[in-house]
């Protein structure tokens, strides 16, 4: 992805304060793992010594004032690229999954995240993950769940950022929404909701636009979309060979989430796209 590239933990606090600068109130990590620590059961998502804790503490100490959000979900290291653990078959085991990631959820915790973010679609986790938080003290730390997650064709240029597009072995269908499908996106939403999520995100952002409006509007919760890599790829391509104008293009985009009714947009547009708004005095740091 053209202006986009991974951070390593010597420059992480340097980014974090500058997107801090630059107004943006929140930043969401997602690691690149390495291949030899990945494993079937994705243990190095519960070490405490791994690159997202690490990360964290990074953040936290050079922009403290910086939201920090981190992802629960396996497929960063796992050996097979899934969200879960797996049977010998292939087979998502689901209540297996959950109990890892309250495991991993605790161990970004107590790194100090200011909110996780359950993006497996694993049944049942949301409630499972709050009260483990709870009971281990951490009733502060928020969860955004991922509770309208499509199986996208969009998520690909993430997918290679993180190294999982090489090892994923099938696809992701049997626990992801189905693009046609919007009544099932209501009825998650609803579930996540009962089971304590505080806010809920919709991914992909743009092709999903009307489940943005529907959610925000029966439930009337904190409501976030993802402009996810693909879509920035997309709209990258289209500027760079003169199709659109870039800037233009980006502000569109960006301002149909918010008249869909989004609360809030994670998009890697956002420090090219603050820059542009100070720039114009529309925000001041």
């Amino acid at each position: 992805m053209p202006g986009v590239e991974r951070y390593s933990l010597k420059n992480i606090g340097r980014a974090a304060k500058e997107a801090y600068d630059l107004g943006i109130p929140l930043i969401a990590l997602f690691p690149y793992t390495e291949p030899d620590k990945r494993s079937d059961d994705g243990r190095e998502a519960c070490n405490m010594d791994n690159l997202v804790c690490r990360a964290i503490g990074e953040i936290r100490s050079h922009a403290p004032d910086i939201g920090v959000m981190a992802d629960v979900a396996l497929d960063p290291y796992t050996s097979h690229g899934q969200d879960g653990l797996v049977d010998d078959m292939g087979r998502i085991l689901n209540d297996e999954t959950v109990a890892v990631l309250c495991r991993q959820a605790i161990t970004q915790a107590r790194a100090g995240c200011h909110m996780i973010a359950p993006s497996d679609m694993m049944d049942g986790r949301i409630g499972t993950i709050r009260s483990a938080l709870d009971e281990e003290g951490f009733q502060a730390v928020q969860i955004m769940s991922y509770a309208a997650k499509y199986a996208s064709a969009f998520y690909g240029p993430f997918r290679d950022a993180v190294g999982s597009r090489g090892v994923l072995k099938g696809d992701k269908k049997t626990y992801q929404m189905d693009p046609a499908n919007s009544e099932e996106a209501l009825r998650e939403v609803a579930m996540d909701l009962a089971e304590g999520a505080d806010s809920v995100i919709v991914k992909p952002g743009m092709p999903y636009l009307d489940i943005v409006s529907r959610v925000k509007q029966q439930f009337g919760v904190p409501t976030f979309a993802y402009q996810v890599s693909g879509e920035y790829a997309m709209l990258v391509a289209a500027a760079q060979s003169g199709a659109l104008e870039h800037d233009a293009a980006i502000f569109e985009s960006l301002l149909a989430f918010k008249r869909a009714g989004a609360d809030g947009i994670l998009s890697y547009f956002a420090p090219k796209a603050a820059r542009i708004l100070m720039q114009h005095d529309t925000i001041k740091p």
